[in-house]
This record gives C-alpha cells, sequence and structure tokens, in this order.
C-alpha cells in the first residue's frame, strides 16, 4: 500500500452487532483519543444488525468523517475484522470492542509500546467494571487468578512478553505475512492468530500503559454461555495447530470429564467414587478460598451472594463447552453445531 501525507497511521477496527446498550460511549472514548502521529481512522463493521445500532453509528459517521461504516454479511468477528483490515490505510491495526471504553491515550500509547519493544502486537491492561451486583461480581471474578488459570491479559498490573493480549495493536505487515483472522471460528479467532504470530518468531507484549474498560456480562446465563463458546472453540483452536496454547485451556474440560465419567464407574471400583467425592471436595475449597480471597478486597457480599457461582459458571461453561467441541470436531468429525455459532442470538460473537 502507498502511504502518504494524507494516509492515517493508525486503522481502528471495531466489529459490532446488535450493540445498541454499548456503541455509542465505545465509539466516542475512540474519537475523544489523543493525537498520534499521523493521526487515525475508525472502520465500524457491522454485522446486519437488528436493533439502533446502525443508526447511532450513522449519526456519528455524520459528525465525525474519521468513521467509516463497513458491512459484514457473514456476521462473524472475524469476518468484520478481516474486511475492516482489508479497507483499513494505516499503518497499524487496532482491534478494539464495542463493550469497551478506552482510555484517551490508548492509541498513544499502544503506538509508544509498539516501538519501544519492538513487538508485532500490543495490549494492556482491561479493567472489567460492572453496574448490577451481579455485574461487579463477574467483573471481579474476571480478574481472578482462578477464575481463568492465571492468563496474562486478565492481570491489569502484568507488563511483559505474553502469548495473547486483549484486542491488540499491530504492526500491518503482520497480516500481510501471516494472513488474515480465521474465519471459520466463531470465538477465539484473536487467539489463534496470536499463537499463529508466536509461532513465526513474532513478538507480542503486554503493557499496563494500555489501558480500557470493559462490561462484562451481566447475568450467569450470558457468562455461561460466553464461556461455553469459548471452550468449545478453543478445541478448533487446539486441533488446527495440534498444541494447546497454554496446557491451562485443559484443565476445566478435564474436570468436568472426570466429575461425569467417574459416577458410572461406582458400580466396578468403588475407589472411584472417593475420588469423584475427592474431586468436588477440592473444587469447593478452591472457590471457596479464591472467592474469600476476592471479597476480601472487593467486600464481602461478593461472596455471601455471587462469587462462588460466578466462579463456577467461567469452569463449568468452559469445561462442558470443551467437551462438546471433542465430540464434534475431534470424534465426530462434523461441523459446528447451530447452537454454537452464536448468529441465533442477539448478541454478536466477540472476544472478551
Amino acid at each position: 500500500m502507498r502511504y502518504d501525507s494524507e494516509t492515517p497511521s493508525v486503522s481502528v477496527v471495531v466489529p459490532c452487532r446488535n450493540e445498541g446498550d454499548h456503541i455509542e460511549d465505545c465509539l466516542r472514548s475512540i474519537l475523544a483519543q489523543e493525537d498520534v502521529p499521523g493521526g487515525f481512522e475508525v472502520i465500524v463493521a457491522d454485522g446486519l444488525s437488528e436493533d439502533e445500532t446502525l443508526e447511532l453509528v450513522k449519526k456519528i459517521s455524520q459528525a465525525d468523517k474519521r468513521l467509516r461504516i463497513i458491512q459484514n454479511p457473514a456476521r462473524l468477528t472475524a469476518c468484520g475484522l478481516n474486511e475492516g483490515i482489508r479497507k483499513a490505510r494505516g499503518r497499524f491495526i487496532a482491534v478494539m470492542g464495542a463493550h469497551n471504553l478506552y482510555a484517551p491515550d490508548y492509541l498513544r500509547s499502544s503506538l509508544e509500546v509498539l516501538r519501544a519493544t519492538g513487538a508485532d502486537n500490543v495490549g494492556g491492561s482491561m479493567l472489567s467494571r460492572g453496574e448490577s451486583r451481579m455485574q461487579k461480581a463477574i467483573a471481579v471474578a474476571h480478574h481472578s487468578r482462578f477464575s481463568v488459570g492465571g492468563a496474562r491479559w486478565h492481570d491489569i498490573s502484568y507488563e511483559g512478553p505474553a502469548d495473547t493480549v486483549f484486542g491488540g495493536f499491530y504492526r500491518r505487515e503482520v497480516f500481510e505475512r501471516l494472513g488474515l483472522f480465521d474465519e471459520t471460528l466463531v470465538r477465539n479467532q484473536d487467539d489463534e492468530f496470536n499463537l499463529r504470530l508466536s509461532r513465526a518468531a513474532g513478538k507480542i507484549w503486554q503493557s499496563p500503559r494500555i489501558k480500557s474498560w470493559y462490561r462484562p456480562r451481566a447475568h450467569l446465563s450470558t457468562l455461561s454461555w460466553q464461556y461455553l463458546q469459548y471452550g468449545y472453540w478453543k478445541v478448533r483452536v487446539i486441533q488446527k495447530h495440534r498444541i494447546p496454547a497454554s496446557w491451562r485451556h485443559l484443565a476445566p474440560g478435564s474436570f468436568v470429564f472426570f466429575l461425569t465419567v467417574l459416577p458410572f464407574l461406582t458400580p466396578f471400583f468403588l475407589s472411584a467414587l472417593w475420588i469423584w467425592l475427592g474431586l468436588v471436595g477440592l473444587y469447593v475449597v478452591a472457590n471457596l478460598v479464591a472467592s474469600i480471597t476476592a471479597a476480601v478486597q472487593h467486600g464481602p457480599l461478593y461472596l455471601l451472594y455471587f462469587l462462588p457461582p460466578v466462579f463456577a459458571c467461567y469452569h463449568f461453561g468452559y469445561g462442558i463447552g470443551f467437551l462438546c467441541g471433542i465430540v464434534d470436531f475431534v470424534i465426530l468429525h462434523r461441523q459446528p453445531a447451530p447452537v454454537f455459532t452464536g448468529l441465533t442470538r442477539s448478541s454478536a460473537p466477540e472476544r472478551i
């Protein structure tokens, strides 16, 4: 691509679908970014929204010519990202989510960290925050090592090399070298791309200087559904690359598998019952310890009402989804079940 003085340095790509509750605040936080050398543009890839999302985006674009709207008829996040990248004019690509608000220096800090570290992709601290008590509890659990197995991108204070980051601020040549996001993945498309990047000796860096705020799911049912999909599509990523990006991805599925299978073995092996009771006991204790630890930091009400079931939604949702993925992708070698495509639900599939 040819660059000139009128070409923006940074292209922001925002995939969205039915995000009427969040898109306006998100875009205003992006358009209010501090200046970056060369300026920036914003490309919203709308996945045929059925609510007021498109009208809100059009209204904002009429007032700010830096914002462009493109259509994403496939309605999948990866497809929207890829179409946005194809239309992008910048040397750097910032992937940003419709559920987030961004610090005023997000883009400037991303560019500075990228240049200082020589990384191919950088990301930063994503502080989860909620409004209702349940949403606040889910936000608290989001940052617990117990809920996500120590994933670094959930740690708002971590700085250093990472296997993946939230969103991502990429050098454009990374996509020219490795290709775009995998459009067969409804979820985990960013994890899979960053796995490709790491395997190609690329450098991914996380810095707390790069700040954003995320609105998590507000109900246990939607949280469970979110992590059910994460677990399901993680199997497809592992199948594609023949190795997990991290062994922690196998833990929830293994746990749910043994909890399911051991009771059926009890009539033949009495020890299976004791193993099952031991696993349940260990999980209950670990859940309570993690809940108490979080409650000490954030308030006792989280422990009394919300945190233990919230942690369970993270683990059992992911684990059940992972086992369903093994059945579909590994054992039966069939196409993904329609329920896991997410296209029949009101919210677009998106990496949170």
